[in-house]
């Protein structure tokens, strides 16, 4: 499906970007370009794959004439640029606003005037009942292309996106935070033990896009069924493996930071697609004249009432472990 076809991502020197290379330079796709604003991570990715297929764009998604640039000639696009660490959203929200919302609307407008034909854009279960600046511009994020599909037609270019929990070993993620603890001999700090939060490898979030990306309509999210952990279970999990004993700190729940996150609300659920390992939220394409639409009676449904950190399946400490030892960063740190 990508034969010859050139794939756009930005934020691509990110966790995600890196995945998706890994899964794609391999096959015969014509070009991946990675679009960002860190000259040092496109240099250091330029001598870590060293091949033609790949293309550096230097930009930020809050210059739209960045992205124009970039966006020529382009096929698909996955949309992975934001700012998504909590605290620091919650200190400088109007940056979240600029990259995560504007940014968004940046990238859709050049990608429909560039004639894109896919656009998947990532984003996260914070986005339901977002209480964090992280979460709400990411919600604001979903709303911009779920509105841009309702007007834009998907033969000329599909908008969809995708939404997901935490992915293991990402930049900024907590289990390198554990790793480096654990080496350096300090104790672990964890928030709360009994927070819980959906875990899944970027490999998975990279399999989600491209189910998105084979299967969602225009304006559909797309969610993947992942289990989830509380992050004592992790803590535990992570110290085990490395053969640590150092205590494990409570040191209280950061600005903006849930006990529990959420990949489906219950609105959301009345009218979810079912699809085996994933749901399908798809847009809700009436008009405003609500008057027309209306049927006398409640919709009843059977389905789940909220698809949450809670509600999932919860890995124990040996599950945990062995879903950590198929990353690879994992391996690397184990033989360090």
């Amino acid at each position: 499906m990508f034969k010859d076809k050139t794939l756009l991502i930005t934020g691509g020197t990110g966790s995600f970007g890196n995945a998706v290379l890994k899964r794609f330079l391999d096959t015969d796709i014509g070009q991946i370009r990675i679009f960002s604003r860190d000259e040092k991570k496109q240099d250091d990715m330029r001598h870590r794959y060293n091949t033609e297929k790949i293309k550096y764009f230097i930009g930020d998604v809050r210059d739209k004439s960045s992205i124009d640039f970039a966006m020529q000639g382009v096929d698909y696009v996955f949309h992975a640029a934001a700012l998504k660490q909590v605290p620091t959203c919650e200190f400088f929200p109007m940056e979240a606003v600029k990259t995560n919302i504007i940014g968004t609307e940046n990238v859709l407008n050049s990608a429909i005037e560039a004639s894109v034909k896919k656009v998947i854009c990532l984003s996260t279960d914070k986005a339901a009942y977002p209480i964090n600046a992280m979460g709400t511009s990411k919600a604001m994020m979903e709303k911009i292309f779920v509105s841009k599909s309702r007007v834009v037609s998907p033969d000329k270019t599909l908008i969809c996106g995708t939404r997901y929990g935490n992915v293991m070993c990402s930049r900024g993620s907590v289990i390198p935070l554990f790793i480096d603890q654990i080496k350096a001999g300090n104790p672990l700090t964890v928030t709360d033990p009994n927070m819980t939060r959906f875990i899944m490898s970027l490999e998975e979030a990279v399999e989600l896009v491209l189910f998105a990306f084979k299967n969602a309509e225009s304006g559909d999210i797309m969610v993947q069924k992942a289990p989830a952990c509380t992050i004592a279970t992790l803590a535990q999990a992570v110290s085990e493996l490395f053969g640590s004993t150092s205590e494990v700190k409570t040191i209280g729940i950061r600005h903006g930071e849930k006990m529990y996150e959420t990949l489906l609300t219950r609105e959301e659920c009345i009218n979810a697609i079912d699809l085996g390992n994933f749901y399908r939220i798809p847009v809700d394409k009436r008009g405003l004249h609500y008057d027309s639409y209306f049927k006398e009676g409640r919709l009843e449904t059977d389905k789940l009432e909220e698809f949450n950190s809670n509600n999932t399946k919860l890995l124990n400490v040996e599950e945990v472990k062995e879903k950590l030892l198929q990353l690879d960063y994992i391996k690397e740190r184990l033989a360090e």
